[in-house]
């Protein structure tokens, strides 16, 4: 773990490392057995596209979890993050071959809240479109 950002330490606009996750069908049976979300959209692509997705899509939830790591990895503490919130945009496609999809995240502070707590904005983006919309995190830092 590393060591925790201090809030005096910390300005509006400080860009937090950007992070790329691989996402492969293997990684999707792995969260569905964690998780216990097996719907067939996330490893039939049939039944995906049967029901008009392009082909097998990730999960939202693992989406949002990935996506929160560039927060908790800047922060030092994931107990640091005191509230997240996401709109879901766009699925993150996950082709049947040996590289899968990616997602990238980004984020920045948006805003200092009071005396330790910080918003920051996140950019979510697979395949050059944004996944994750009003993808925000209040942080207390230390």
């Amino acid at each position: 773990m590393t060591a925790q950002i201090q809030y005096a330490d910390v300005e509006v606009g400080t860009e937090l490392p950007a992070r790329t996750f691989p996402v492969t069908r293997a990684t999707l049976v792995q969260y569905a057995g964690a998780s216990g979300d097996f719907n067939p959209i996330h490893w039939n692509e049939k039944f995906a596209k049967e029901v008009g997705l392009p082909d097998v899509i990730a999960h939202g939830m693992f989406t949002m979890a990935e996506a929160i790591r560039v927060v908790t990895d800047w922060a030092g503490d994931p107990g640091a993050v005191v509230e997240y919130g996401v709109r879901f945009t766009r699925p993150v496609v996950v082709p049947n071959d040996d590289e899968g999809a990616t997602i990238e995240v980004s984020g920045k502070v948006a805003a200092k809240l009071d005396d330790d707590t910080v918003r920051v904005d996140l950019t979510v983006t697979s395949d050059g479109q944004k996944v994750l919309g009003m993808s925000r995190a209040v942080v207390r830092l230390a």
